[in-house]
């Protein structure tokens, strides 16, 4: 297998009904495409067989028989990376893979680059509900405060970082779900890792996991870590 110079993550659970158009959108032989498949159906079915069939791509596909959640999901893939560079994204494919490719490329001075929905300059092909923008912007917002943190935009599924630095955080990671951005970002954050906010392309899919209990949820998380770190 050929060393890559950028590793992707996607967390693909119960991904059967929309996890090809993405996989039309794998080119790059230069990039290692991990998948983490813990749900019921067949995700990890379609993504073997496409990989089959495409020997010249290095497609990875972990399968697990429990849910991890989302963060838990992204971890598992960050301890097999192979690239000195290691991103994750949605497998709705909201933010397209040539976006994780460009954020990489603009990690030079920085130890990690994040995609913002809310910077000028961002593209959004297709916005969220109203009701989802009102939810994004006052969830950034508490979690600006409650954190400290500069950045507009946490949860934008585009995000790519040096492998060293997600190294030195990830033990002292404890959030498994959608929350699992914010506490990764703030433990950057606090030991001098530099981050970048960069505008990004990215369009609603109109199937979004993401509930309102959800956020509630992340909330509460994030408050008993914010809490603990007080204590």
């Amino acid at each position: 297998m050929n060393h890559p110079s950028v590793s992707i993550v996607i967390p693909a659970y119960n991904e059967s009904a929309r996890i090809t158009p993405l996989l039309s959108e794998l080119k790059d032989p230069d990039i290692e495409f991990i998948f983490v498949c813990d749900g019921t159906d067949n995700t990890d079915d379609i993504i073997e067989e496409y990989k089959k069939n495409h020997p010249d791509l290095i497609i990875r596909c972990l399968t697990f028989p429990h849910r991890l959640g989302k963060g838990g999901g992204v971890q598992a893939g960050f301890a097999v990376a192979m690239a000195p560079l290691v991103g994750f994204m949605d497998a709705d494919n909201s933010t397209p893979i040539a976006e994780l490719i460009r954020l990489s490329r603009l990690i030079r001075d920085h130890d990690g680059a994040i995609g913002s929905r809310h910077l000028p300059g961002q593209v959004l092909l297709r916005k969220q509900p109203l009701f989802r923008r009102i939810q994004s912007r006052i969830f950034n917002t508490i979690i600006r405060v409650m954190f400290g943190l500069s950045f507009y935009d946490t949860q934008c599924g585009a995000k790519v970082f040096r492998k060293e630095a997600l190294d030195a955080v990830l033990p002292d990671l404890h959030a498994t779900g959608f929350e699992f951005d914010v506490e990764l970002i703030w433990r950057l954050t606090k030991k001098g890792y530099s981050l970048i906010e960069v505008p990004v392309i990215w369009n609603d899919t109109q199937d979004s996991r993401l509930r309102f209990a959800d956020t509630v949820s992340m909330l509460i998380t994030l408050l008993r870590i914010r809490t603990k770190t007080l204590s």
